[in-house]
């Protein structure tokens, strides 16, 4: 059912004093009791979007328990996505204060120099091309690493009673406003989201078919965190709406404020939630193909355009774990890490796609993960096993515990 809100369309609007800027800076100077960050173990520097945190401060915390010298530190800011990018590719300084990890995973603050500091690494949930200030191709010397599988998803308050969402409905919301008339999703105070360098807004924008840029309507929540803590939190719960990173809202479903919308897809007959219930963690949706709004999160660092090799020996150790290029240490449960995260590791899935939103393919892992990752989010059925031997035919690898077809 529709019904009309009389009140003119309004711009998108910025929560609290002052939006986000093009420079790179980081929290308030203000937090003086902040140590230094370079006095933390091995520390590394990155840039990008808060979709992205969710999973670096799970890495973190695995790298800080590590026995020296394999041990490291991820440092990070998270102006956005596209700035990571842009910062990399300008060779822009961090300053200010930005995020680590310690070993109990939790997020504490650190004092960059007075001077500023190189960025050694950027992790973003959308490929450079999404980013319009970025070079298609990149220059030779910007290494592009993929990562795990993120998803975006549409959020609403447990108070709301809509459960699902489709595309041209979502067209008409961030679209249009309330002009849309797509009910009950028309009062303009209880739409949230984001700007144009966030890869949560360019994902979904590409998906619904608005472009990132012409996202006019709601109110900018400045990142992930500000967009569930306002829909949480909005006076009309009914018509409050917000996207954000799976990551991101699995974070936030156990604390019961949030419930993620189902999406149906354009051409498709019903909706789908990443995972197979709306209490379930399993991302069965995603990895068979339902579900539409994922893409491989992509990891940068300055390389040897001769060498192809990235020249912070740290950097290259750590992505070579992300990548599988380089052997993991001994303790490092990179799949499990991932799980912990929200994210999928591509070993796990059962389609891909090229480009951040690409035609859905059918795809078998080399060396396949699924029924483990099962066995990390409510379980499975799968035959357990220490080697191939112990496999039926039908299942003959023996991969992480569990006999796999591949």
């Amino acid at each position: 059912m529709l019904r009309v809100d009389g009140s003119p369309p309004r711009p998108a609007r910025v929560a609290g004093v002052l939006g986000l800027t093009v420079a790179i800076v980081g929290l308030s100077h203000g937090l003086a009791a902040a140590a230094p960050c370079s006095e933390l173990p091995n520390p590394i520097y990155g840039i990008g979007g808060s979709a992205s945190k969710p999973l670096l401060g799970k890495i973190s915390q695995g790298l800080s328990q590590l026995p020296a010298p394999d041990t490291a530190t991820l440092v990070f800011q998270a102006p956005g996505a596209c700035t990571g990018i842009y910062g990399l590719l300008e060779d822009r300084l961090l300053t200010g204060t930005a995020s680590y990890w310690d070993a109990t995973g939790v997020e504490k603050t650190c004092e960059l120099p007075v001077g500023g500091q190189a960025i050694d690494y950027v992790n973003m949930a959308n490929s450079a091309a999404l980013c319009p200030q970025a070079p298609d191709p990149l220059p030779s010397n910007i290494g592009d690493y993929e990562g795990p599988v993120e998803t975006v998803v549409l959020i609403a308050p447990t108070g709301s009673s809509q459960t699902v969402i489709s595309g041209p409905a979502a067209y008409l919301v961030f679209g249009h406003g309330p002009q849309g008339l797509a009910a009950p999703w028309t009062n303009l105070d209880a739409l949230f989201i984001r700007d144009v360098n966030a890869a949560v807004q360019q994902l979904l924008g590409l998906a619904i078919r608005v472009p990132a840029s012409k996202f006019a309507f709601g109110t900018n929540s400045l990142n992930q965190n500000g967009v569930i803590q306002n829909v949480a939190t909005s006076t009309d719960p009914e018509a409050a709406i917000g996207f954000v990173s799976g990551s991101a809202a699995d974070a936030a479903r156990g604390q019961n404020t949030i419930k993620i919308l189902a999406y149906q897809h354009y051409g498709q007959r019903c909706g789908y939630l990443p995972d197979s219930s709306s209490t379930s963690f399993d991302k069965k949706n995603v990895r068979d193909g339902h579900y539409y709004i994922w893409t491989a999160q992509h990891f940068f660092a300055k390389k040897d355009p001769t060498s192809g090799q990235i020249v912070n020996p740290t950097v290259r150790r750590v992505f070579g774990y992300i990548t599988g290029e380089v052997p993991l240490p001994a303790g490092f449960d990179l799949l499990k890490i991932q799980s912990q995260a929200g994210v999928i590791p591509k070993c796990a899935m059962k389609v891909w796609r090229e480009g951040d939103q690409g035609p859905i393919t059918p795809y078998t892992p080399e060396e396949s993960c699924g029924h483990y990752f099962d066995s990390l989010n409510g379980g499975t059925t799968a035959q357990q096993c220490t080697v191939d031997s112990e496999c039926p035919a039908s299942a003959p690898e023996c991969n992480y515990g569990y006999c796999e077809v591949q």
